[in-house]
């Protein structure tokens, strides 16, 4: 089994209170549901608004400098994650479609070393 990063991508300005029906929640929550009951779900975690993070870059001098705001100058972040242990790449996708379905958004799939 190798674990996967299953990645949901959401503008910065992205309002779950306003963006998010009943019918997404319920989506998700089934999402989350089937992959416990399928044994593959390690870990699932929304982040805060990307407004909220802190940046930290080791400088030549052996200095950290630290700036408000994500690294990544971006119009896209990510918003929230699973870790799943599954068999292979296509597994992984497989649950990928369904997280880009439950979430309309777009999601990435990434192979952890």
């Amino acid at each position: 089994m190798t674990r996967y990063l299953v990645a949901i991508h959401r503008p910065d300005d992205y309002d779950p209170s306003i963006a998010e029906d009943e019918a997404m929640g319920r989506d998700i929550d089934g999402l989350n549901d089937e992959m416990v009951a399928a044994g593959v779900r390690v870990f699932v975690g929304g982040l805060r608004p990307v407004a909220n993070a802190i940046s930290l870059r080791a400088l030549p001098d052996g200095e950290v400098l630290i700036a408000a705001g994500p690294y990544l100058k971006s119009q896209e972040h990510v918003s929230g994650f699973w870790v799943l242990d599954v068999a292979d790449m296509d597994e992984a996708l497989t649950w990928g479609r369904k997280a880009a379905i439950a979430c309309r958004a777009p999601v990435e799939v990434r192979p952890f070393h």
